[in-house]
């Protein structure tokens, strides 16, 4: 894409990845604004990438032709409707990766008609291996798509949904879901030990197992089920640990995990005042 001026209204650690992985992907810095109320994180911002910082969001907003809303859910009303004004003046692309809270609320917050994308990145972002599920309100053009997707792809993959209600399903899979393999690789490393290896053997081979096996499947055309199944050699050693987690209903848990997250997704943004 063209680099757009962009605005970042909040500094914090996924504003700093995503400003971060612009910069480091050719976007000139100087095309970037962002503002925050902490004056020193706005100065260590601006030491670590070049980019301008401000502590007036007005400002930030007033010529930009994208703005990323990269606050907290709980501050969202009081940021958006204070942008009214200068959002309804300039007509930016505006994004949002404020977990839970509605396009339509966001839109009715910034005046209405707005074209808004809503962004659910997950922290690997902060490592530029992130994924973000992404959803267009009708307002946003197939060029505004495009700029939104390429500001995303800079912290790691992209897709689109194509009904809202899905984010919620996003929210579960891959915004909640590093810490379900924190948690995984926390039980390998304790059996591990249990099992006589000491501290730091279980824990770098646990991570190296996980991220080969992360690897292997983002790199490979064959599924999943596929790959397990050649690992999985008859009477041995990994097909007793299968059938131990097929008999103790793996996928029903997970399946019972995943969604118990959505439906809490969905509780958040009743709570946070959407229909």
């Amino acid at each position: 894409m063209s680099n757009p001026s962009i605005a970042f209204i909040g500094a914090g650690n996924m504003a700093a990845a995503l400003i971060g992985g612009l910069v480091a992907d050719g976007t000139d810095p100087q095309g970037i604004i962002a503002s925050d109320p902490d004056q020193a994180k706005c100065d260590a911002l601006s030491a670590a990438t070049g980019i301008r910082t401000t502590t007036d969001n007005t400002q930030a907003v007033s010529a930009a032709e994208v703005v990323v809303l990269a606050v907290k859910p709980q501050v969202l009303q009081q940021v958006a409707t204070s942008l009214e004004g200068v959002v309804q003046e300039h007509r930016p692309l505006v994004m949002s990766i404020a977990a839970g809270v509605l396009s339509q609320t966001i839109d009715a917050w910034l005046g209405g008609n707005i074209a808004l994308v809503r962004c659910m990145p997950n922290t690997p972002a902060m490592l530029q291996c992130g994924a973000t599920g992404l959803f267009a309100t009708n307002n946003v053009s197939e060029a505004q798509r495009g700029q939104a997707e390429s500001i995303m792809r800079a912290v790691g993959l992209t897709t689109w949904v194509p009904e809202e209600g899905l984010m919620d399903a996003v929210t579960a899979v891959s915004g909640s879901g590093p810490a379900y393999f924190f948690l995984v690789m926390e039980a390998m490393q304790a059996a591990a030990e249990q099992m006589g290896l000491d501290e730091q053997s279980a824990r770098l081979l646990t991570l190296q197992t996980a991220l080969g096996a992360a690897r292997m499947a983002i790199e490979s055309t064959d599924a999943p089920a596929t790959l397990r199944e050649r690992v999985t050699s008859p009477g041995g050693t990994t097909e007793q640990a299968i059938r131990s987690f097929e008999n103790d209903q793996l996928r029903e848990i997970v399946s019972r995990a995943l969604h118990a997250a959505r439906d809490r997704s969905v509780e958040l943004s009743q709570l946070l005042g959407n229909e």
